[in-house]
């Protein structure tokens, strides 16, 4: 599983010109699954965006927490983070887990940060051509990868 964390002033995705998801201050996450995925990887990314600390305190420095500041978190799937351009130039996306699979999992996800972490998630569509619109914060981007053996620590 992997997450583009984009700390935000404000983000917005629109479908067909309306707007279905609106925050403040937080995060902008871009959310990519793949065909072995599982919860296990839901809730190690969950847990790790709750608790990332990138968000200034009084002196100015990375040290706060998403609800430390009142933050909140629109969340976009994004199929295209498995993209593989090692041949030719055209992506393929084989690595990239089929709809039945990815969109079960990327509500659990979401539903996590809700409940388990007590933050305002919103979403846009699975699937759906979305339009988003955000101010990176700083910019502050961080990819988190379950691949990635040290973010399993």
């Amino acid at each position: 599983m992997r997450v583009v964390v984009q700390r935000c002033v404000r983000a917005e995705v629109r479908i067909d010109g309306n707007s279905v998801g609106k925050i403040g201050q937080g995060f902008m996450l871009l959310v990519g699954i793949t065909e072995t995925d599982t919860t296990a990887e839901a809730d190690l990314l969950a847990k790790k965006i709750a608790q990332l600390r990138v968000f200034e305190d009084e002196a100015g420095k990375m040290n706060l927490a998403i609800r430390d500041v009142g933050g909140a978190i629109l969340s976009i799937s994004q199929f295209t983070l498995y993209a593989d351009c090692s041949k030719g130039n055209r992506p393929s996306f084989v690595r990239a887990a089929r709809p039945e699979q990815a969109s079960p999992l990327y509500d659990y996800f979401n539903e996590t940060l809700r409940t388990t972490y007590g933050l305002t998630v919103e979403t846009g569509r699975f699937g759906a051509d979305m339009k988003v619109d955000f101010i990176n914060d700083g910019p502050v981007t961080i990819l988190l990868d379950t691949d990635d053996a040290r973010i399993r620590r």
